[in-house]
């Protein structure tokens, strides 16, 4: 009786792209650390710099043909701890922690929502509309938070006088997270063809105007993409009643 060959188990993982990922948990981590030391500037920056690098590790993976399962598996958790677990307890230390247990509520709402996020999108990613992703990234959600902390940090407001709308943003980026709003996942652009040259000014313009002012620009382009998605969704929606009805 012949036995079957056994198949060849790789050992070892591909360095490059999970130094990436480690990165950016790195940073998510050191978020957390920042605002346990009250230097929630910091906090937030770290964020940010947790979603460049959470950006690069995939195009690095992809050009030079070092995807695994394992960097896809790793890619999740370390966007746990960055983009779910981080910003909510950074959001608590800042303000929420004031507000007692609805405030507790709030930082867990995001963060369930997080990881309801992140599983949904592994147990459907061989399904899944590659142009569109199923509830609101956390990447993005995470930055509408880091943002609105970066930009009252920045210009000195109390945020004792606006602690309800921190309280109502958690929840409410918590929620996004696990709806079925549908979002632009920006894969059916293709940088290595040519673009108008109107388009290469407008992408300088919008660059310096992110550089310019980081904390305003970032917050607000974060809000605006959480807005596309109730947008966007409700656009297909009704041109799937208008095909049904010709």
């Amino acid at each position: 009786m012949m036995q079957k060959p056994q198949t060849k188990r790789h050992r070892g993982i591909y360095l490059l792209p999970n130094l990436f990922t480690t990165g950016a948990m790195f940073a998510g981590f050191y978020a957390i650390t920042s605002a346990i030391n009250g230097r929630f500037e910091t906090a937030a920056i770290a964020m940010f710099v947790a979603m460049i690098l959470d950006g690069l590790d995939g195009r690095v993976a992809r050009l030079t043909n070092t995807q695994s399962e394992f960097g896809v598996q790793y890619d999740s958790l370390s966007d746990m701890v960055s983009f779910g677990a981080a910003p909510a307890i950074v959001m608590y230390l800042w303000t929420l922690s004031s507000m007692g247990q609805v405030g507790l509520f709030a930082a867990f709402v995001h963060m369930a929502g997080g990881a309801l996020r992140l599983a949904r999108f592994n147990t459907q990613v061989e399904v899944a509309d590659k142009r569109y992703f199923q509830g609101l990234p956390s990447p993005a959600a995470a930055a509408i938070l880091a943002g609105g902390l970066w930009f009252c940090v920045e210009n000195g407001y109390e945020v004792e006088n606006f602690k309800y709308v921190v309280l109502l943003t958690t929840i409410t980026t918590g929620l996004l997270m696990v709806s079925n709003f549908r979002y632009s996942s920006f894969k059916e652009i293709d940088f290595k063809n040519r673009v108008p040259f109107i388009a290469t000014i407008l992408a300088m313009l919008v660059l310096g105007f992110v550089l310019a002012q980081p904390q305003r620009m970032l917050f607000l382009l974060s809000v605006a993409y959480a807005a596309s998605g109730p947008i966007v969704t409700l656009v297909m929606r009704k041109k799937r009643l208008q095909s049904r009805k010709t």
